[in-house]
């Protein structure tokens, strides 16, 4: 621990393993870079034996997906089954840490869609879920092999770019980007790596905290039931808050540590992760088994609550508007894979420089990169899945084990405080009517509760809410008289949009719904096109600006009813929240308040005063 003697490595700095922020070890290798590379079209890869560790034809750059420039292939068109080789050294290893006793382990932070991998020739695992990451124990497979000190890694990913039983979010099943979907993300698109651990580790931990009791509690994985001690230490700088050390013979053990200070009324507030102080907490967790210790991770967390009712969002239980922005998370020459780790930081910074606290990543489960930087500077998230567009029982069975994945990997992310699992109806069109679709979306917000029940779940954002936490809209009107006659003007106008149907055309709240004061959220709203340069024939946007000055003016024009109309500003009872749609142009839609390339169209200051005008404040 910084500071202490104890540990060295610190998660909320962000050392070493830069891959998976919330559990880093010392040692690991990268594997981004050049690999083999081939396309199967034609499907004869594994009956023919590409698994064999044979040279590929191509070289593509990972993590960057073929569709895409940045890998080097550029080939966005129809190609179900792709190949990946990529030789691994004894420097690869020694880098990992890899020796007598220890385990190998490959990561991968997301193969869109389904996944095989061969070490050597030999099958080691398979993975199924575009977004969501696995890892593979390799070891007994090192030792077969051809060459001494050479491995072979190959990877099938096979992404049927037809198939809308697959959750695919905003991916495109026809041959080019129409409407509001993008040119395809295919196999590998988020870091590969490799990491040396001992047979009894850390494989998960969970963080959960009571900020009435002044406890933090982390539910710790191990790799297998043991006999075991497992200790957690807590620290804020070089100052340990906490350390508690419990026996376990599970594979699971929750361990709750009191966190020093935070009985004391005076200082309560001052370790309380928020936008505008977004305190992470250094952790520690260690494994002891007869004595020895075999494991020790570095984790972080933020100590906050989040809820909502009484017509308001709750965070540390003080009422908080959201200033939310809708982002594709989609770059023109990576596709939904970030160009650079440093892209992810600019990403939240830029956000933040606008006005928001709030993001909304728009059918995409969000690199946790991302959400690292996001926890570190205060800016929160919406965690939202990748629709599938049909409703079927493959659907339903992808959704499920994909949204669960999605939902553990990410619960102990202060800065996630939404989850949303189906917007606008898409892959359950006739929830209104169809018993089966609407037992899916129940259960899917059941099941997110059981997951976890620290933050409020979105149903089904947009419309046809079935149980659910908030009460969203989405409205893409442009005349701000009629935004005020729906959201600034008497609380009962609201109301009627609530109860009956939604500037959609859509019910907002579907019969049986449960109403518990639930706050309503303006969820998407704005998208005003403009284009800087020369957009394509099919460039569109909600409304439309003539020039930098139009753009501007029709911003202002749909916001100031909105903001208006937010609980707090002159009225007890209004929106919570609200999300503008959107960051960035994305392909075709040119309604971004950036370019694709991430500049902005009016200056900073410009915009930041029409999205924040008051400079309110976060606490």
């Amino acid at each position: 621990m910084a500071g202490s003697g104890t540990y060295g490595l610190r998660a909320s700095a962000q050392q070493g393993n830069r891959l998976r922020p919330q559990l880093l070890r010392d040692s690991y290798r990268d594997l981004s870079g050049a690999w083999g590379f081939a396309h199967d079209d034609a499907g004869v890869g594994e009956r023919e034996g590409w698994w064999d560790g044979r040279p590929l034809p191509a070289t593509i750059v990972v993590p960057y997906p073929p569709d895409s420039a940045a890998s080097g292939v550029g080939a966005p068109g129809y190609h179900p089954a792709v190949w990946y080789r990529r030789e691994i050294a004894a420097d690869d290893l020694a880098a990992a840490g890899f020796q007598d006793g220890r385990r190998l382990l490959v990561h991968f932070g997301a193969v869109d869609y389904r996944a095989r991998v061969w070490l050597n020739g030999v099958c080691v695992g398979e993975h199924e879920g575009g977004h969501t990451p696995f890892t593979i124990d390799v070891t007994d497979a090192l030792a077969a092999r051809d060459v001494p000190g050479r491995h072979v890694l190959v990877v099938r990913a096979e992404d049927d770019p037809q198939d809308v039983a697959q959750p695919r979010g905003k991916q495109d099943w026809r041959p080019e980007p129409h409407a509001v979907w993008y040119h395809r993300t295919t196999g590998i698109w988020q870091p590969v790596w490799l990491e040396a651990v001992a047979p009894i580790r850390v494989e998960d931990v969970w963080w959960t905290c009571d900020l009435t009791r002044g406890t933090a509690t982390a539910q710790v994985s191990l790799s297998r039931r043991v006999a075991a001690r497992v200790r957690v230490t807590i620290a804020h700088d070089t100052a340990v808050l906490g350390d508690t050390e419990t026996a376990v013979d599970d594979a699971v053990v929750s361990v709750t540590v009191p966190i020093d200070g935070q009985g004391n009324g005076q200082r309560y507030e001052e370790l309380l992760w928020r936008p505008g102080s977004p305190v992470l907490l250094d952790a520690w967790v260690s494994v002891r088994v007869d004595g020895v210790e075999t494991d020790v991770v570095a984790s972080y967390l933020g100590l906050r609550s989040v809820r909502a009712g009484d017509g308001r969002f709750w965070l540390n239980d003080r009422p908080l508007v959201l200033r939310s922005v809708l982002s594709q998370g989609y770059w023109p020459e990576s596709h939904l894979a970030a160009p650079s780790a440093d892209a992810l930081r600019q990403e939240a910074e830029l956000v933040l420089a606008l006005g928001f606290n709030a993001v909304r990543v728009h059918q995409k489960i969000e690199d946790p990169r991302f959400l690292f930087h996001a926890d570190r500077l205060g800016l929160l998230v919406w965690g939202e899945m990748a629709a599938a567009y049909a409703f079927s029982e493959v659907a339903v069975r992808r959704t499920v084990s994909e949204w669960t994945a999605a939902v553990v990997r990410d619960r102990s992310h202060p800065c996630i405080v939404t989850w949303v699992p189906l917007n606008e109806s898409w892959g359950v069109q006739h929830v209104a009517s169809r018993a089966d679709q609407r037992a899916f979306v129940e259960s899917l917000y059941h099941l997110t509760k059981a997951l976890d029940p620290t933050r409020p779940v979105i149903s089904n954002d947009g419309w046809e809410h079935g149980t659910t936490d908030l009460w969203t809209l989405h409205d893409y009107e442009s005349r701000g008289e009629v935004l005020a006659a729906r959201y600034a003007a008497a609380p009962e106008a609201l109301r009627e949009l609530v109860d009956g149907v939604g500037p959609a055309g859509r019910r907002v709240r579907l019969p049986g719904a449960p109403e518990r004061g639930q706050p309503v959220m303006l969820t998407e709203f704005g998208g005003v096109k403009w284009s800087v340069d020369a957009a394509p024939a099919d460039a569109w946007g909600y409304s439309e600006a003539a020039d930098a000055d139009d753009f501007a003016a029709r911003i202002g024009t749909i916001l100031a009813p909105v903001l208006g109309g937010v609980t707090g500003a002159g009225r007890r009872a209004g929106l919570a929240g609200w999300c503008w749609t959107q960051l960035t142009d994305t392909l075709q839609e040119r309604n971004g308040l950036l370019t694709a390339e991430r500049a902005p169209k009016l200056p900073i200051d410009t915009l930041r005063g029409l999205i924040d005008p008051e400079r309110r404040s976060d606490r």
